[in-house]
């Protein structure tokens, strides 16, 4: 198990002569602790076109120091979740840097630890990250600490050796090194507003931010990394979609965002991380239907392309998150069951039943992310969010043609529900009930992605259509336990007792089922209006 913090640092460049200042004038910072020497040796892991440093991920084996061991730092996205990071901070200069830090013990030299690998799969996507450079570090750390006795941060005097290792193999000419001296003020129990404050005695010591994002960015500059950059392996984020900017930039924007989100999670689901399939399965159900929604500007035979995969991938991880959903609810209403031998034997029954659907959902799961199949639908997405293949149709102004796409997933919505309300009862309305709900998640997604455009009103019509999708989603899992409830009552050789409260569950459903749909007709009829009135 890997251990992680979260590295808060801004690095700067200085020259050979300067003499570190006297930091005990910045605000809060009462002495500086006896400084401390440590010689580091870091052997850093890539592949050799660089894509893990392209993407502003450094992953090392470090001895020496006092936090010897393997150290993977994850670029901003990964501090907090996706959706918590600011662009504006990546490889940003003037601020200070975030990034996620997970370390694990030493182990071998050449063997990465499998809890560090899972972050980087879906970036190596099948290729073996190999030692590619080796940094000689004579640190000199000058400890800050304020009144109170806390530590507040670090001041590392760092004198930097580099070698570029060509296939593994160390360089045979020592002058093929790379040196320069940096300074790194690194928060440890302090405030973020110590940075600012720094900023002038560090200057007036010569010191000037940093131009690059890592120490091992600086070693590779020149040796490739830059190009591969510009191939789309670490594309800048897409520029904001503007009201009289061209639709597409929707689209862009908003896969984008999926695809930070398939990143994120992907570690999550290796991990087995609660929620992680949840996640993941959500941020593919959110590309496919605005692929669906936007399809018509948009080359036709690479979206169906997309759309085919994410709904491969979507029932891969759809397996293990039925069961487990499955499981949750049938757990809990089983403990409802009068107490004793026979509510014992049914709820055993159930986690076997369903434990080895979701075992055997996972394990296919795990395997599918290990595919050449699963990596080209990175690839693919990746490919479309940076050179979208878009039709002239795209160029229309976006807040007009936002409009337009969430009034015909309005539309398509109302006619599902009309049609639910006409389908004969039995597997017919369940079937079109699911429908109404499948096309309620598609308005809401589409509402989602024209945000930047239309603002309030549009969070309202996502907000209007998540709550018609999430109270069908319990008429669904109410119906699919149903089913599973009245194949386990009709085994051969069940004892009568037991097939009795699998009834008594089935039973329970049934009501459960019946008090959605009534919960959902009157969120319909609450919501018509909002939906009704689009986003003009």
């Amino acid at each position: 198990m890997a251990s992680e913090d979260v590295e808060v640092e801004k690095k700067y460049d200085v020259g050979e002569d300067a003499e570190v200042p006297d930091l005990t004038e910045l605000p809060g910072v009462a002495r500086a602790g006896d400084p401390r020497v440590d010689t580091l040796e870091a052997v850093y892991f890539d592949t050799g076109r660089h894509t893990l440093a392209a993407r502003g991920v450094t992953l090392r084996r470090r001895t020496g120091g006092a936090d010897a061991g393997w150290h993977l730092k994850l670029p901003p996205e990964f501090v907090g979740g996706s959706k918590d990071a600011d662009p504006k901070d990546a490889g940003s200069a003037s601020a200070p840097q975030r990034r996620r830090e997970l370390r694990a013990p030493l182990g071998q030299p050449d063997v990465v630890p499998d809890s560090l690998l899972a972050y980087v799969l879906a970036y190596l996507r099948g290729d073996d990250p190999a030692p590619v450079a080796r940094l000689e570090t004579h640190r000199t750390t000058h400890p800050l600490y304020g009144d109170d006795g806390v530590h507040l941060a670090d001041l590392a005097d760092d004198r930097v050796s580099a070698h570029i290792l060509e296939g593994g193999a160390p360089p045979a000419e020592e002058a093929k090194a790379r040196r320069w001296r940096e300074w790194e003020l690194e928060l440890v129990h302090g405030s973020p507003d110590l940075f600012p404050a720094a900023a002038g005695i560090l200057a007036a010591a010569g010191a000037s931010p940093a131009g690059h994002r890592s120490k091992l960015a600086k070693a590779l500059e020149g040796s490739g990394t830059e190009e591969t950059r510009d191939n789309g392996v670490s594309a800048p984020a897409p520029k904001p979609p503007r009201k009289k900017g061209p639709v597409s930039d929707l689209l862009t924007a908003y896969l984008a965002e999926q695809i930070r989100e398939i990143l994120a999670h992907d570690p999550g689901v290796r991990l087995e991380q609660p929620e992680a399939v949840h996640d993941l399965r959500s941020a593919t159900r959110r590309a496919r239907s605005a692929l669906a929604a936007y399809r018509r500007i948009y080359s036709a035979v690479t979206v169906r392309r997309l759309r085919d995969e994410l709904k491969w991938l979507g029932g891969m991880l759809g397996s293990p998150r039925d069961a487990e959903v499955m499981l949750d609810r049938l757990r809990g209403h089983a403990a409802e069951l009068p107490p004793g031998p026979v509510s014992k034997a049914a709820a055993d029954r159930l986690e076997e039943e369903l434990g080895n659907t979701l075992d055997t959902g996972y394990r296919k799961l795990q395997k599918t992310l290990l595919t050449e199949r699963y990596f080209r639908l990175l690839d693919d997405l990746e490919a479309f969010r940076d050179h979208p293949p878009t039709r002239p149709d795209g160029a229309a102004p976006a807040r007009k043609a936002a409009a337009k796409l969430a009034g015909k997933a309005a539309k398509r919505l109302q006619r599902a529900a009309r049609t639910a309300k006409r389908a004969r009862r039995g597997t017919q309305h369940e079937t079109a009930l699911h429908q109404v709900r499948k096309d309620a998640k598609r308005l809401r997604h589409v509402a989602e992605s024209i945000g930047p455009v239309h603002g309030k009103r549009a969070r309202k019509i996502a907000k209007a259509a998540h709550r018609q999708q999430k109270i069908l989603g319990d008429f669904q899992d109410s119906v699919v336990s149903r089913d599973v409830l009245a194949k386990l009552a009709a085994a051969p050789d069940l004892p009568e007792s037991i097939a009795s409260a699998y009834l008594t569950l089935h039973t329970r459903q049934v009501q459960l089922a019946a008090e959605a749909e009534a919960k959902y007709w009157k969120a319909r009829k609450k919501s018509r209006t909002i939906l009704q009135r689009g986003v003009i």
